[in-house]
């Protein structure tokens, strides 16, 4: 199974920046390179799951929450981001949008 370590680097992002933490504060605490969280985050590095884990206890989430939906071929791949994305938008913006899915589903 492929797995999208960018899109779990990006919800430890939300997480970390929820809880008001910088990458700095959040390597301190996991005792690894601020370069290392940097990696995690940008979906360079694949994380283990003791990692995972460690963090999502830091960052007071569910290690489901990092990785539900994460693999390519789910069938909800990327639903809620995508759905927050397009709840931020204008209405002109949404209907760029939904004119280019439209152009993509007719292809």
């Amino acid at each position: 199974m492929n797995v999208d370590y960018k899109l779990i680097g990006q919800r430890i992002k939300v997480a970390r920046k929820a809880k008001g933490l910088t990458q700095e504060q959040l390597s301190e605490k996991l005792d690894v390179s601020v370069g290392y969280v940097s990696q995690l985050e940008r979906g360079v590095t694949k994380i283990s799951l003791d990692t995972l884990g460690a963090i999502a206890v830091l960052l007071d989430c569910d290690v489901a929450y990092f990785v539900t939906e994460s693999a390519p071929k789910s069938g909800a791949y990327l639903s809620s981001e995508l759905s927050e994305s397009l709840s931020a938008l204008s209405s002109e913006k949404k209907k760029l949008v939904y004119d280019f899915i439209k152009m993509i589903e007719n292809k």
